[in-house]
């Protein structure tokens, strides 16, 4: 057996890159990560201004086990790091014809809300929930919980009957009519799949544990913001030990034979280890930090997820209209995914999400003022577009819906504004094609089927992050961040 390696470079301190970072300093590795901001949070960041507080990306804690499992792992507690808030209802869902429905773990105001919309749809939801559940245990123990190393190991004969079960080969809109009937509720128990940059009508319906994931383990907030988990992320990763280099962007990865040797920066200054672990998004790794390879083009023929456009609004009074979380679709909801995923740009009438964490954190806020988000999903990077105009638009589509609301004097009390698009996503955070959530998650793009978080070829070299194994979202970057982990120490040690 060779000697252990003792040195890591991990490069992006997004969340994956910091837990990765932590369990493998936690392992008695000596890490160092590369980040090219001057914070790090990656996408999951924080923007700060005139008392107004702002999560730049993700605005729900979802499946709190997996975030307990991360601290646990790392000689910790969560609740000794963060004060989590739960909130319930989760939100409130209007739709363009002035039905409203608010989302809520009481079965009871779910019940009175469904039956009035459809007769008969409560039990269609609880029997949605049941599937959900079914789904969520499945998935978390047999799918995303753990590598696969090979097509045999992924199409096993004690796996393929759960691809099955599951529903993996179903669309989440077409599996949701088997539940409802009436296009509201359609619509109110799919949207989430924009949780992940997904079409409902492209999503695997595996993806009904969303719901379940909301109305049972709870949406929460943390005291703080996301950001609270970041901070609390790094911290964690320091006392054990990792360095972290800010404001140091990779250039290229430094490859000599069959191994990745070494990283080098932007400034020209070389760093090396034994092992690298990149948290930048995979397909911007194969396509601007390693030497040409065929990878880069078939990544770039994958299907991604969209880009959004989101607005991040100081205001200069409340707006008691909004709860935390508020969700606005649109009338076409067909129409509406399609121009995002088939025509690439932002739909005609576009849907809309509202975050005003000031209703959860009050610090997030001055008193007597209001700290707004508001993401529209939109197509990513592609084709003729012009995103000053995008944004224009998706801003006054906003506002008009918003005045129909009884709400029309949102944009007069607007302190300031920072937007990001495609292009920001992109350059901000190296996302490839400005796809906010990284690579799509469609049949041929999980599990095994999805890149795999160790190189093919530079078997020193391994990812971490959404567009590996096994994707997207908090969560489930968290996971991968462990199923990295354990996958460097197992095969270092059979080395």
């Amino acid at each position: 057996m060779s000697t252990q390696p003792s040195s890591v470079i991990v490069i992006g301190a997004g969340i994956g890159g910091l837990a990765a970072a932590a369990r493998l300093a936690q392992a008695g590795y000596s890490v160092t990560v590369v980040e090219k901001n001057s914070t790090p949070g990656g996408r999951c960041g924080q923007i700060v201004r005139d008392g107004h507080r702002f999560d730049t990306g993700a605005t729900l804690f979802l499946m709190p086990e997996v975030f307990a499992e991360t601290y646990a792992a790392l000689g910790s507690r969560l609740e000794d790091h963060l004060t989590l808030r739960r909130i319930d209802p989760t939100y409130r869902v209007r739709f363009d014809d002035g039905i409203a429905l608010t989302l809520t773990a009481d079965l009871n105001a779910m019940q009175s809300q469904l039956e009035a919309i459809e007769p008969g749809s409560f039990g269609g939801m609880l029997a949605y929930l049941n599937e959900g559940h079914r789904h969520y245990r499945i998935s978390l123990e047999r799918f995303v919980g753990r590598n696969f190393y090979n097509y045999l190991d992924y199409f096993s004969p004690s796996n393929l009957p759960l691809l099955f079960k599951l529903k993996a080969l179903d669309t989440h809109y077409h599996n949701i009519g088997r539940y409802f009937t009436d296009p509201h509720l359609k619509a109110a128990f799919t949207f989430q799949n924009m949780y992940l940059g997904l079409s409902p009508y492209d999503a695997p319906a595996t993806y009904s544990l969303l719901q379940y994931t909301e109305l049972a383990d709870g949406v929460w907030l943390p005291v703080g913001g996301m950001y609270a988990v970041i901070e609390s992320l790094a911290r964690i990763a320091e006392q054990k030990g990792v360095r972290f280099m800010y404001n140091a962007p990779a250039a290229h990865i430094e490859i000599e034979g069959s191994r990745a040797s070494g990283v080098i920066l932007a400034d020209g200054s070389r760093l090396t280890a034994d092992i690298i672990v990149a948290n930048a998004d995979l397909p911007y790794v194969y396509k601007h930090l390693l030497p040409a390879n065929h990878t880069s083009q078939q990544l770039d023929d994958k299907k991604y997820t969209c880009s959004a456009i989101t607005f991040y609004w100081g205001m200069d009074k409340t707006f008691p209209e909004f709860d935390t979380h508020n969700v606005f679709l649109a009338g076409d909801y067909r129409a509406s995914f399609d121009r995002i995923f088939k025509d690439n740009t932002l739909p005609d009438v576009p849907s809309f999400y509202i975050h005003a964490p000031s209703r959860t954190d009050p610090a997030a806020s001055p008193d007597g003022q209001d700290t707004l988000m508001a993401l529209v999903p939109v197509g990513h990077l592609g084709g003729q577009q012009d995103w000053s105009a995008l944004k224009d638009r998706a801003r006054r589509s906003i506002f008009q819906r918003l005045a129909v609301l009884g709400i029309p004097d949102l944009e007069k009390h607007i302190k300031f504004e920072v937007s990001y698009g495609a292009p920001e996503w992109r350059s901000l955070y190296n996302l490839e094609k400005g796809a906010a959530f990284g690579l799509s998650h469609n049949f041929l793009q999980v599990g095994y089927l999805r890149p795999r978080n160790r190189h093919d070829r530079y078997k020193n070299l391994y990812f971490v992050g959404a567009s590996t194994h096994p994707g997207t979202g908090l969560p489930i970057v968290l996971l991968s961040a462990r199923l990295t982990t354990e996958r460097i120490v197992k095969e270092i040690h059979s080395n």
